[in-house]
């Protein structure tokens, strides 16, 4: 098996070292680079195009969510997937992390298993959210993710994903599991993947983020509080 390429973007010396031992350590890992600055860590992911980038928030010269912004936001030309971990447990940061493009947000006191884990889940395709941070954001911030009457209608935007695509997108953007939504639909988890898998590709989605994104702007689901 190829191992996933990280690289690990943090300006604390011991709590960027603690990580490349920790990574280092997994026989599906190899850490490629470290980086103690925002710009520095533009600069190596542009170099290296690493399978994740592990970045903290708070960096000098240049902020870990302006950093991820240019390395996956919507001005990148090819984008990195992004796994933000940060000491910061605030819904603005989460928000602002997303919004830049992160495919995931971690707690930097987060168990050494749950930050393996989230490599392998953002390097997969998959977003690292829990269901009910996805919850608690889309009510926090209702207001900043209402349908933009910029893009496409629903039916329209929405046209290429067959019913049951549609039923899934709306499950993923309430902030449904994969089990979850396999529960409610009565259906097995391998064809809920199946599902998220066709609808990632025909919306031409990197991950559940931006689908939950999508879904909240087109105003698929409701976004109350």
């Amino acid at each position: 098996m190829t191992p996933i390429r990280v690289l690990v973007c943090e300006d604390q010396e011991l709590v960027r070292t603690g990580y490349v031992t920790i990574f280092s350590a997994q026989p599906d890992l190899e850490v490629v680079g470290e980086a103690a600055d925002g710009v520095a860590a533009v600069e190596a992911a542009r170099a290296l195009r690493p399978d994740v980038v592990v970045m903290d928030i708070r960096m000098p010269r240049l902020d870990g969510i302006e950093a991820t912004r240019l390395l996956a936001g919507p001005d990148a030309g090819e984008p990195v997937k992004i796994l933000v971990v940060t000491t910061f447990n605030l819904d603005a940061y989460v928000y602002e992390a997303l919004r830049a493009g992160a495919s995931g947000f971690l707690l930097k006191d987060a168990p050494p298993r749950e930050l393996v884990a989230g490599i392998r889940t953002v390097a997969a395709g998959e977003s690292l959210l829990a269901p009910a941070v996805t919850r608690r954001l889309v009510g926090r911030f209702a207001d900043r993710i209402r349908p933009d009457a910029r893009r496409p209608a629903v039916p329209e935007a929405l046209s290429v994903l067959a019913p049951r695509e549609t039923e899934v997108l709306k499950l993923i953007a309430e902030g449904l599991s994969n089990g979850e939504i396999a529960e409610r639909l009565v259906i097995s988890r391998e064809t809920v993947k199946t599902y998220v898998s066709r609808i990632l590709t025909k919306l031409d989605l990197r991950d559940r983020v931006q689908a939950v994104v999508l879904a909240h702007r087109l105003g698929l689901v409701p976004t109350g509080e």
